[in-house]
């Protein structure tokens, strides 16, 4: 009796906020769940915006959230922000007429946030100061400020050859276990930031609690955010997740910070969008990544970078995983088109124990001109043809098929091969200023121009 009562109640009320609903420009439109294939579910009788939310409720009163990603003639399609268990046809789809929104503030530094914006430290609820979209705004390419300062990373082998400027999105493009994590994190530590957030999206997610206590420290997490979205989040979540971190950025750039912003990766990133455009029919474009994957990648990228005049920046850098060290992957590829330069990680560089294993050949920083001075961009040109040759020639010289004498470029070269691994190679516990950096490479030409003296004799 108690519970036909309660479901009488429960009939009033909604038949009353129907009812209250008519007057309003925009009633609220309950539909009801028809489908379920894989991760999408198909709703009728609803009527909500792409990027709103829904709450779908069950005849046990179990409510889930999610978000609506497609439609198809009188068709909803959704996809939920967590588990799709219990679940059930005819289930309730309310629109909330919230579309994505995420709060940001002072109060997230030194936490760990999901990709909902909740937190994950147990430090409690989060101190939030202003609401922004989650997709945030675009910058009118005429009113940015343009990259005209160095920014110094820590890492002798990019402050010297591959020079980062204060606003650049760079790419490090690396395959599984060749370091990139291990470099993300020296740069955290390292670069002279205001505020660093960190995006660790679909990776692994041992790897949080250990980029967070070993890496960033209770130094680094009191002027850093951390958005988690490890690989066994919904796609909807890991996507939310890159998207918030950058939300994040453009919130302290807007306040006149200098941010720095390391996501990683953009690959999930690019995934997960697969995966929702998958499940909707999309149709496949470049080996299985259907189109809205590559109009989605510029779209979050072009959102990191220098803000209006008299704003802060955001210096971004994006791990690009290569499947199979196949740099020519169509994310990778695609990647390299819209960022402002690359690192390039090498396997048989890490396999020798080369650390930071940065091929300086495949790997170029597009802005490097604007920062530094004439004389650096011509000793780094300098030293990065020589390295080149040795490398080109590398198969000749060790079996000893290289006859001296030969070639001047080629012998100095090799005499110059020991001293630029050296100064290529960095211990992960060290780090090596834009100064010193600059001043080893200096000394680097002054000894290649000294060498080449001496063979021309």
């Amino acid at each position: 009796m108690t519970k036909t009562k309660s479901r009488q109640q429960d009939f009033l009320k909604r038949l009353k906020q129907r009812r209250e609903g008519i007057e309003l420009e925009d009633p609220v439109v309950e539909g009801r769940l028809v489908r379920m294939v894989g991760l999408t579910l198909e709703a009728v009788g609803c009527q909500s915006e792409i990027g709103a939310s829904c709450d779908i409720v069950t005849p046990n009163g179990h409510h889930i959230e999610a978000e609506v990603v497609g439609f198809s003639d009188e068709k909803t399609f959704l996809m939920t922000m967590g588990e799709n268990r219990g679940l059930v046809p005819n289930a309730r789809v309310i629109p909330s007429g919230h579309t994505s929104h995420v709060k940001v503030g002072n109060g997230l530094l030194g936490r760990v946030i999901d990709g909902r914006g909740e937190p994950l430290d147990g430090k409690g609820p989060v101190k939030y100061d202003d609401e922004v979209s989650l997709v945030g705004k675009a910058i009118n390419p005429l009113l940015r400020e343009p990259i005209r300062k160095q920014l110094d990373v820590g890492v002798a082998a990019i402050n010297a050859l591959l020079s980062v400027g204060r606003g650049q999105r760079m790419g490090l493009f690396a395959g599984t276990g060749v370091g990139k994590s291990v470099l993300l994190g020296m740069m955290t530590k390292y670069t002279n930031a205001d505020i660093t957030v960190v995006g660790l999206i679909g990776e692994r997610g041992r790897e949080v609690k250990e980029f967070v206590q070993e890496i960033l420290g209770d130094d680094g997490m009191s002027r850093a955010v951390v958005v988690a979205a490890p690989s066994d989040a919904p796609p909807l979540i890991r996507l939310h997740g890159a998207m918030l971190a950058t939300s994040i950025a453009e919130h302290f750039r807007d306040q006149g910070k200098h941010v720095l912003l390391l996501m990683d990766s953009l690959s999930r990133f690019a995934q997960a969008q697969r995966e929702i455009g998958l499940s909707i029919s999309e149709p496949p474009a470049t080996k299985g990544y259907p189109p809205s994957v590559f109009s989605k990648l510029p779209q979050l990228v072009e959102r990191a970078g220098n803000g209006d005049a008299g704003q802060g920046s955001i210096t971004a850098f994006y791990t690009v995983l290569t499947e199979g060290d196949d740099t020519n992957d169509p994310i990778a590829d695609s990647a390299r088109g819209i960022l402002d330069g690359h690192i390039v990680l090498s396997r048989k560089l890490a396999e020798q124990g080369h650390f930071p294993a940065i091929d300086i050949e495949a790997s170029v920083s597009r802005v490097m001109p604007s920062v530094v001075s004439a004389e650096q961009v011509q000793s780094m040109q300098a030293i990065k043809q020589l390295y080149s040759v040795y490398q080109q020639n590398r198969d000749l010289i060790n079996i000893g098929a290289y006859q001296s004498g030969s070639d001047a470029l080629i012998d100095l070269s090799i005499r110059l091969h020991a001293d630029i691994n050296k100064f290529l190679k960095q211990g992960m516990n060290e780090s090596v200023d834009m100064t010193s950096s600059a001043r080893q490479l200096q000394m680097l030409a002054n000894e290649m121009s000294e060498n080449k003296a001496i063979l021309q004799t």
